[in-house]
């Protein structure tokens, strides 16, 4: 075992860093984690998705905790310690104004994902072009429902347990309207290759994956000292500026990589 003076606190990103966008995860990354844990590390998620899409392969790897919404959601050994949702007035303002502008939304919750009445059919050229970004080159497969498998339709989309919204970026929704829009919110983009912006997401102001890592090892009176953050996008980067040491996979955007440390491959399945 690992002394607690050695302890490194490992934090994971999951959709192009522990898995690739087919969901698939490698044996080795479940062995590495098994291995950091047996020596007493401790590893964590960090990831932009809600509790509500983890689904068993993942949880079963075993993990010390998870940073959830990009920072609005923190648990250790399965004890909540953050919780920050959007306001309901403040979720029913952002689906308004998106139902206005003729933007396709899901609404992300750890009850899970609940879709716009068009995103399926409208969403699918979108999802297939942030996919093939990440250097799938055949997505003739992809639909909605299998790069979502958690997303639900015909529910409420007025809803007080929302943790972040993402929508499709158009002609009348760009990043700066959005942001000019809702100035009160924590804006971010995400999408396709060299970080080519495709989706928009809000969530609450300061819900951030860096400030998550904060309150986090303040919980656990823990030093940033002793961080490693692995990562693959822009969303990634203030983390990586963060933490002791921040590594960037190789599929990852160039911004991402300029910042980190250094960049590492996402393994097949075949690499033990």
């Amino acid at each position: 075992m690992a002394n607690k003076s050695n302890q490194k606190v490992i934090f994971l990103d999951i959709d192009g860093t522990l898995c690739d966008y087919n969901g698939t995860i490698p044996d080795s990354a479940k062995q590495a984690i098994w291995l950091a844990r047996s020596n007493n590390h401790l590893v964590f998620l960090n990831t932009g998705r809600s509790k509500g899409e983890m689904d068993a392969d993942l949880l079963n790897i075993g993990f010390d905790g998870m940073i959830c919404g990009n920072g609005n959601f923190v648990e250790v050994n399965q004890k909540v310690i953050l919780h920050q949702p959007l306001p309901e007035t403040v979720e029913v303002e952002i689906v308004n104004w998106l139902k206005e502008h003729h933007s396709e939304f899901f609404l992300e919750s750890n009850n899970g994902l609940f879709a716009s009445e068009h995103f399926r059919e409208k969403g699918l050229p979108v999802v297939r072009a942030y996919v093939q970004g990440k250097g799938q080159t055949d997505v003739s497969h992809m639909t909605v429902d299998t790069a979502f498998p958690a997303m639900q339709y015909g529910e409420s989309i007025f809803r007080d347990d929302v943790n972040k919204i993402s929508f499709i970026l158009t002609d009348e929704v760009q990043p700066e309207i959005v942001k000019k829009q809702f100035p009160h919110l924590e804006f971010g983009t995400w999408g396709g290759r060299d970080e080519q912006p495709l989706f928009g997401d809000l969530r609450p102001k300061g819900i951030t994956k860096s400030n998550a890592i904060k309150y986090l090892l303040q919980y656990l009176n823990l030093s940033l000292r002793d961080t490693i953050a692995f990562g693959d996008a822009q969303v990634d980067i203030p983390m990586f500026e963060l933490c002791g040491i921040g590594v960037c996979m190789e599929n990852g955007g160039p911004n991402a990589k300029t910042v980190s440390y250094t960049h590492l491959t996402l393994p097949t399945r075949r690499d033990v």
